[in-house]
């Protein structure tokens, strides 16, 4: 029998790292490569998610990582995630990545995402995980637009179900 669990704020669960960007994250354009992102985004979100729940997670899905402006050699990033919605045992986290030219201190949104966790308990299954209390207008517009996600989750999971069920994986490659 699971017991209430109290509800935790946002600010409980914030997480931000910074980085600069080096010539060893960069792609031949000179701005920093898509997957060293998308590598912040799953350890960022991973923190705020354990730093909600205090439990182990997994990550069960990555929405689609929206990049919107390119960072660049010798810029900074700052991937700041927060937890913005809680179901039994998942957890949505969303984050903003944050481009700063370090010499004319211009920052622009590089990009988005968002996160679903699962808590796990000590055997290593679904755990609840307290609910979430918005309270800034970010966060509860992002609380209240969460159904909205859940279902696109739901709709696009059933889909690739579909895909998947369609495959012939016994032919030889």
């Amino acid at each position: 029998m699971d017991m209430e669990l109290k509800g935790k704020t946002v600010k409980e669960s914030r997480t931000v790292k910074a980085s600069l960007i080096l010539p060893s994250d960069t792609n031949h354009h000179g701005t920093i490569f898509g997957g060293t992102i998308m590598s912040y985004v799953d350890e960022v979100s991973a923190i705020a998610a354990m730093r909600h729940s205090r439990k182990p997670v997994v990550t069960a899905s990555i929405d689609s990582v929206d990049f919107i402006v390119p960072a660049k050699l010798g810029f900074s990033v700052c991937v700041d995630a927060f937890v913005t919605s809680t179901g039994r045992t998942s957890i949505e986290v969303f984050v903003k990545i944050i481009s700063e030219n370090l010499q004319t201190g211009e920052r622009q949104l590089t990009a988005t995402s968002f996160v679903t966790f699962v808590a796990l308990d000590e055997d290593g299954k679904p755990t609840p995980v307290p609910p979430i209390i918005p309270e800034t207008e970010e966060e509860i517009y992002l609380y209240q637009t969460a159904p909205q996600r859940i279902k696109m989750r739901r709709e696009r999971r059933n889909a690739t179900q579909q895909f998947y069920d369609s495959l012939d994986i016994t032919k030889d490659i």
